[in-house]
C-alpha cells in the first residue's frame, strides 16, 4: 500500500476542504398564507394544497391517509 513520504500541510487539507460545508435550505415566507415553506415545492395551510402562492388543490388529504387498513381475520 502506498504512504506518504511527507505529511501534508494544514493548508492543503483545509483548502480540500473548502467544499465540504453544508448550506441552508432555501425557505421563503409566502405572501399569501404568511407561512413559512422550502421554496418550489408544495405546502399545506389549513387542509388546502398551496404551490406558487396559489390554492392548487382545495381540501387536500394525503393519499396515505386516505385508505385506511382494515385487515382483520
Amino acid at each position: 500500500m502506498a504512504h506518504p513520504k511527507r505529511r501534508q500541510s494544514s493548508t492543503r487539507r483545509d483548502k480540500r476542504r473548502t467544499h465540504d460545508k453544508l448550506t441552508p435550505k432555501a425557505v421563503t415566507i409566502c405572501p399569501n398564507t404568511g407561512e413559512l415553506h422550502l421554496r418550489h415545492k408544495a405546502y399545506v395551510v389549513d387542509g388546502d394544497l398551496y404551490h406558487n402562492g396559489k390554492v392548487a388543490i382545495k381540501d387536500f388529504a394525503p393519499v396515505a391517509a386516505a385508505a385506511p387498513s382494515t385487515d382483520e381475520e
